[in-house]
Parts: structure tokens; sequence; C-alpha cells
């Protein structure tokens, strides 16, 4: 039966919403009759696949409109197409069955599918016979979506997609294409509006910025040489490992020779070696998903399953992965479910409505960032994100997530004015659809990846955080491994930056983080954002001339690694770099070179050290039996001892004295008589200190040790039996 002419006009002009029920192969009671789109062509006969001629063609359009029957009942076919003295193939896209099947689309429209990434996006697969691209974007309130893309002359007519209308997802085949290909979706909205065209939301790759395609590729590796680090990790409790973590801004931390970002292989070249040899236990990176817009720093990201086409293809991510774990470097990124931007080409109203974010602005836009947010109550956003976190774990083996801003999708009234929130159905404050999602991301994720991390950024007192996200627990249970102890930043940093006659009227800043230090499994952070935005450096924080400067950040250094919790340090920071981090220019290694700064960095190699050696200053960060004040109210000498300690192993002492002070025999109280090893003295000569200290031992007697306390220090006493 022909079609309607207004049909075969609407097919012609890229606006027919049903091209499979025109376009391919239609059985008959007169036969097997094909019609096909092919611009330029003025003879077209068909075959199949394996080169059996079938018939010709006739063009009745001259747009490119080719229609005729073909022998028996091919599937799929494809076409010799001629003109003047050209030849060319073109395998028919509407000749093949659809990829996705039932059980996708119920798994989907339940919301329950936790492997997305495997059906959603572009995928080079084998399909009915033939090599090519499986493409599927969900968009439930399109009239019509189309692929265009560097294949078919990014026009809208020749390779309109199907509908599965159950679940809204358009999908399409393309056979003869492979990896490197870009492209894009055109989509019409429910209104009949054509949207700016839009990236692919489960691009594996995309275009360097400021082009903004979305690109064909493979994920991951087939190669991984990683199973033993993965299988430590798997049967161990990091609360009771060692985490010592490098934090990276992957543009910044190095560049090559003409102030171009580093490749990941060439990253991993001189990144790896370094971390192990600063003794760090695990690389955490700012964001590497891709992103428009330099100094948003990856916190603004349109390409959540992409890595940034910065630094070289996504297989070179996979590369440095796997070089890290072959090391035995861990490897955590940033994850940023908390936002996104609104650039035409991303999430933002993806089919013309509200799709991702909410339509109200009240529930759907953040003040702070100017961008949307993701409507976490929709079950499709939901696995959207939740298969975010899955595809980092499984693709790439990374070891585990740091999530970005929890609090803001914690609370409605975040950063918000009376009126500009919207209550929940209790009538409060709390954003129950983000908490679910937030369980729901934990849950899949510890439960099918042995051995992960998820790291919440919290800067609330939101209960039970770190606690397991049981269904029969309490409801603000999030489900995270660790939480950022943003209270120890905050109130050990002002305390640094007070000048040390001042400190003795604030002591409880250094003794007030440890009444709640164990109410999470916290990680102390001194992060990107504390050396950004005029805060300057972590050294020009501290209080005094230069050479108390560098004691001091030795001195807080010295406390932090011997306080509870694991440890974060921002890149450049382990060397006291002087300037304010900025991304667009590398750290400034040449400080390196320089005594005073060489000797901070030696001090944190050996803090590193000692952290993973001694068992009792690890094996508990996360368990108050762990710790045991020996000085908590010397306010008058800004004086704080407190001992480190785990069944079966050596306790550790932990000293400092925070003022420029001088105490030549201080009596420190000690748990066991006996010899105490001086294994840590930040004010060693060898940091660029004064050389005060013990001689590397210190005898306790009667349950008390005198001993030397250098100015503006941190020592570390280990109990040697």
């Amino acid at each position: 039966m022909k079609p309607p002419a207004a049909a075969i006009r609407a097919l012609l002009a890229g606006s027919h919403a049903d091209p499979y029920s025109l376009l391919g192969l239609h059985e008959g009671p007169e036969g097997t009759f094909a019609r096909a789109v092919l611009p330029g062509a003025e003879e077209v006969a068909a075959f199949t696949l394996k080169g059996a001629a079938l018939g010709k063609l006739a063009r009745t359009d001259d747009r490119g409109l080719f229609e005729g029957k073909v022998k028996g009942r091919p599937r799929p076919v494809k076409y010799r197409c001629r003109a003047q003295d050209s030849e060319w193939w073109v395998t028919d896209p509407y000749s093949f069955g659809p990829v996705l099947g039932p059980t996708d689309d119920f798994l989907i429209g339940e919301g329950t599918h936790l492997r997305l990434f495997d059906k959603l996006g572009a995928h080079c697969i084998h399909h009915e016979g033939a090599d090519g691209v499986h493409f599927a974007v969900w968009a439930p309130n399109a009239r019509l979506v189309s692929l265009v893309g560097d294949f078919n002359d990014w026009d809208a007519a020749r390779h309109p997609m199907r509908q599965r209308k159950d679940t809204g997802v358009w999908e399409v085949f393309i056979p003869d294409i492979g990896e490197g290909r870009a492209y894009k979706y055109r989509i019409t909205g429910p209104d009949g509006t054509v949207q700016p065209l839009k990236a692919d939301p489960f691009a594996f790759a995309s275009e360097l910025r400021p082009k903004t395609a979305s690109l064909t590729t493979r994920t991951g590796k087939a190669d991984w040489g990683d199973a033993d680090h993965r299988d430590f990790w798997a049967r161990t409790d990091p609360r009771r490992q060692p985490i010592s973590i490098y934090e990276v801004h992957p543009g910044s931390w190095q560049r090559d020779d003409n102030g171009w970002f580093l490749t990941w292989d060439e990253m991993a070249a001189r990144l790896i070696p370094y971390v192990v040899d600063m003794g760090f236990t695990h690389i955490e990176f700012l964001p590497v998903s891709e992103h428009p817009y330099d100094p948003s720093w990856g916190y603004q990201t349109t390409g959540l399953y992409a890595p940034s086409a910065r630094f070289g293809d996504p297989q070179g991510f996979a590369r440095f992965v796997d070089g890290a774990h072959r090391a035995g470097i861990g490897v955590l990124i940033d994850w940023v479910p908390a936002h996104f931007p609104v650039d035409d080409h991303g999430l933002a109203r993806f089919d013309g409505t509200a799709l991702y974010e909410h339509e109200d602005p009240r529930l759907g836009f953040h003040p702070d960032w100017n961008t949307a947010i993701y409507n976490f109550g929709r079950r499709e956003v939901q696995s959207f994100l939740v298969n975010n976190a899955l595809f980092w774990a499984e693709r790439y083996h990374v070891d585990g997530m740091r999530v970005d801003a929890v609090a803001s999708m914690l609370y409605r009234d975040y950063s918000r004015k009376a009126g500009e929130w919207i209550p929940n159905a209790e009538g409060g404050r709390e954003n129950w659809e983000a908490v679910d999602f937030l369980r729901a991301t934990n849950k899949a994720l510890y439960a099918s990846h042995a051995g992960i991390l998820t790291i919440a950024e919290e800067s609330t007192s939101w209960p039970g955080v770190s606690l397991p996200a049981y269904d029969e627990g309490p409801r603000t249970a999030l489900g995270f491994g660790f939480k950022w102890n943003m209270g120890f930043m905050h109130d050990t940093l002002q305390y640094m930056q007070r000048d040390p006659v001042h400190r003795k009227h604030h002591h409880n800043e250094i003794t007030f983080g440890l009444t709640y230090a164990f109410s999470e499994n916290f990680v102390l952070p001194l992060s990107h954002d504390e050396v950004v935005h005029g805060k300057g450096s972590l050294l020009n924080k501290m209080s005094g001339d230069d050479w108390q400067k560098f004691a001091s950040l030795r001195a807080y250094y010295g406390l932090m690694w011997g306080y509870p919790g694991k440890k974060l340090l921002f890149m450049g920071q382990e060397f006291a770099q002087r300037r304010e981090w900025s991304e667009e220019r590398a750290l400034d290694w040449e400080l390196c070179d320089a005594p005073a700064h060489a000797g901070v960095q030696g001090l944190l190699r050996d803090l590193n050290r000692a952290y993973r050696e001694y068992p009792a200053l690890h094996a508990r960060d996360c368990e108050s039996e762990g710790f045991e004040w020996l000085v908590v109210d010397d306010a008058a000498a800004s004086v704080f001892a407190w001992l480190r300690k785990v069944p079966g192993e050596a306790p550790v002492a932990v000293i400092s004295n925070l003022t420029p002070q001088l105490h030549g025999s201080y009596r420190l109280p000690l748990p066991h008589d006996g010899r105490w090893r001086e294994v840590i003295n930040s004010d060693a000569a060898g940091y660029g200190g004064s050389g005060q200290g013990n001689s590397g031992v210190v005898i306790a007697q009667g349950g008390a040790a005198l001993l030397v306390l250098p100015p503006l220090a941190t020592l570390m006493l280990v109990y040697d039996e």
C-alpha cells in the first residue's frame, strides 16, 4: 500500500515520527518491498549482506527516495549506489531489527536497570550480521528524535530513530561505522519546537572543548592487571587500613613543555611514581568527567560518563588506573550528582521539558552555582545517576567516589531564603528524594563492588552519613563509607592562623573536635577549597614570620597525621606551595629545590611512612578505643598530647607544642614506663627546623617522662618494649 504523500514529505523533511513504518523492508501479499533515502544516488540495487542480488530500486523522488520490490524475505540488506562515475555501498539501518528487548523495557520503565550503560548511549556492536554502532537515548516527551553526525552530514532527515513507546527510549543501529565518530541528537519537543542539538547523556567520550559533540568509543580496557590490588581491598575493612589521599586537579598538577595538559599516559609516568615515593595510598582526582568550562574544575559536568578529552582518549584513563593499581595506589574520583549546568548541548530541558530537572525553580534551580538540580524523585533520573556510579566502578575500576556537595542535596532550603523553597510532605526541610537516591547509590555500589569506598563531602551534622543504609535501619542513614570532617578543617586552620600568643584563649579549637571524632567514619580534608578564591595557600595561612610559617605548617601536619581519621591533602601543599592554587598553571615545582620547601616535603613523606608502619596511627582511626588524651588542658602552653593505640601493637604518643616557646623539661604522662622512640620530630634540622629534640629516645618512669618540646613542633613517640 502506497503511503500518503504527506507521509513521504514528512519523511524527507526529517519530521516523520515513525520512520520504521516507511523505511526498510516491508512484507506484503505481493512480496517484500524496500524503501530507502539515498541522497545523491541515481541508480540503486539491493543485495543481502553476503552479496546476493535482490533487485533494483527506482528513484521516486529527486531528494533521494528509492523504492522497489526485492526477492524473498531478506533481512537486513545493503544497497549499491551509483551516480555518474561513482559507486558506493550503504547498509540500510532500517532493515535491522531492534537491539533493546522487552526485559530492558521493563527494567528501564521500573527504574531498576543496573546495566543502563550497556544499553543506552552509543555501543560498537555486531548486530544481525553487521558491525556498527547502536544508539539509544531517553527522551519520553519528544515528538521525534534524529541522530546526526559526521557519518550523515549532520542531516536530521537521514537517521530518524525508532521510539520504544513504553519507556520513551529512542534507538537506531547504524551499520558500517565504528569508533571515533562524532554525533548528537536532534530532538523535537512536545510542542513542535526543535531543541538545540544535544550531546548524549550516556556519551562515553566527547570532543575537546569548545566543541561539544559526543564520540563513539569503547570504554575501559581489556587487559587489566590489577587483580591483587582489588582483591586486597575487597577483603579488608578500610576503616582499619591506612588511607592517605593525595587530591589532584589533573589539569594543573603539571603541564607539558608547551603548557598543555598532560595525557593520562604522561601523567601516569610522572604522578604514580611521585605518589608512591611520597607514601600516599590513594590519588583523588577532581572530577574527570567531561565539562565545557576549565575554571569549573570539572564540577560543572555535561558528560557524566565520559572522561574529559583534555587528557586524551578514555582508554588512557583506564590505563592510568591500572598502572596506579599495579603500583599499589588506589584511585578515587570526585562525583557530582548535586547539580548540572544548563549549557544548550547538555541535559537542561533535554526533550523540550524539565526531564532531568524540576520544572519549579524552587526545587530545580541551584542559586549557588546558577545550575539545575536533578529531580531525584524521578525513577529514571535516579537510575541514570546510580548507573553512572556503577559505570565508573566497573568500566574504569575506580576504587571509590567522593560525592560533592552532599549537604546541598539533603536540604530543600539549602542557600535559599524563606519563600524560595518548598517543604517536604511532612512540612520539613529534608529532601527525602535525595536521601533515597544517595542510599540507593551506596547500596548498589557496596552490593556489587567489594572494596569500593564512597566518601561524602557533607558540611552539616546530618545523622548517619556513614551508617550502612540497611532497609531496617534509620531513614537518615546514607550508607557512605566515610565523611569529610569539615569541622576539623575549619577549627584547626582557624587556630593555626592565630598569633601564638592568643592561642591559649582558643584551646578548644583543637580539643573540641575530639568530642565527635568517632561519630562518623571521618576523612580529615585539607582540600582544594582551602587554597583558592583569595584564601591563600596553607603556608600563608600560618601565623608569624617565614620561619614560623614553615614550622607551624610542619607542626600542623604532624598533628593532623597523629589525629584520628583518614588523611587528605591537596596537591602542592606537601611542599608548601606559596601561591594560591590556580587551574590555569602548573604547581610551582621549582620550590622543591629550596631547603625549607624540601623539608616540608620530606616530613610529609615520613609522616605517611609512620602512618602506614605503625598500626596504632591508623587501625582505630574510626573507633574511640584507639584514642586517649595525655594532655588536654595545658592551654597556657598551647600543648596537646594524646595516645593512639590498638590491641597487640605498640602505642604512639603524639605531642604538639603550638607556640614558639621551647620547653626543655616538659612532664608528659605516659601509660608505660620504659623506652619511647622519637620517630617523628617536625623540628628536625633535616626538615628545616631548629634541631631541638630528644636524641631519638625518651625514658618514662613512674607514669611520666621529661622531654624536650621543640618550638612550633609535633613529636611522635613509639613505645619500644
